[in-house]
């Protein structure tokens, strides 16, 4: 049959009533899991509705109306165009220095396999067990000695030494059929052609993936970029928000819209590329 589904569940088993019953059990199941997770975001939603006094007041999640003029005042008073600008340029900078710089290595390590790249393979799994909090001092201490703080230059270059990526682009690598290396290097490819030329372009899967989670990241970010950027003109819209909830005169509305507004940004992200996520953790996990 064309049009049957495949999968754990058959059509033909659906058909029993033991099956439909766990079925409609487990979409009972997922729909509560799904309302769970979406109800924080609805409330704070709700929330950037309220005035002040109404926000101290009321402990209803609806509110008496729906005024989208004190989101305009909220991003107004924040200026909070800039700080996208800001995340934007941070968030570009890090998928061009993840795909690039984390690729190459990853080509290295699964195609070129030099002389003493299993040791090189080595640290990059044995990084991953360390936390990133450890490396703050030192990073931080290192950006401060090559004046390279004020600026994204060492946010970026931070996202282009990643080593879950690093994992991820190798993975990818290793299905490569070997006939098209060799196929490039016959028709006079250098290393770095063939991986520009050849290998980039057929790792669009992959490389859309390590995008999306560059740009979660970069816009995620705040405590490299509170210490590299400062109180600064290159802020972003997390160290924004964290400078304007130590504010004294802050209002609790006001802070509960900047939240909504630094949470637009990541969900539209993963509703627009949710399949590509998602068939990237099916892989890993059937070659793991």
């Amino acid at each position: 049959m064309s049009g049957a589904r495949t999968g754990v569940i058959r059509d033909f088993d659906s058909k029993t009533a033991g099956v439909k019953i766990g079925l409609v059990f487990v979409y009972l199941v997922c729909a509560v899991i799904v309302l769970i997770s979406l109800f924080p975001i609805f409330w704070v939603f709700m929330a950037g509705f309220k005035d002040l006094k109404e926000y101290m007041s009321s402990t209803a999640i609806i509110p008496r109306a729906l005024d989208f003029s004190r989101y305009t005042k909220t991003w107004n008073q924040l200026n909070i165009t800039n700080n996208y600008l800001n995340s934007l340029y941070h968030a570009a900078g890090s998928v061009v220095c993840a795909l690039i710089f984390n690729g190459l290595l990853a080509y290295g390590l699964a195609i070129l396999k030099p002389r003493g790249y299993k040791a090189v393979s080595s640290l990059v799994m044995l990084s991953l067990l360390l936390p990133a909090t450890i490396s703050i001092v030192p990073l931080f201490m290192n950006i401060q000695n090559l004046k390279l703080g004020g600026f994204f230059i060492p946010l970026w270059m931070a996202a282009g030494a990643n080593a879950f990526f690093v994992v991820l682009f190798r993975q990818f690598f290793e299905a490569f059929p070997p006939s098209i290396i060799e196929a490039s290097r016959i028709d006079g490819c250098s290393p770095l052609q063939t991986f520009y030329k050849i290998v980039m372009p057929l790792s669009k899967p992959i490389c859309v993936v390590v995008t999306i989670y560059a740009i979660n990241g970069a816009w995620s970010d705040f405590l490299l970029p509170y210490l590299v950027l400062g109180n600064g003109k290159w802020q972003t819209v997390m160290v924004r928000l964290f400078i304007f909830s130590t504010q004294q005169t802050i209002n609790y509305d006001d802070l509960m819209r900047s939240v909504v507004f630094s949470m637009i940004p990541p969900i539209v992200l993963f509703f627009l590329f949710q399949k590509q996520l998602t068939e990237n953790i099916v892989m890993s996990g059937i070659k793991g």
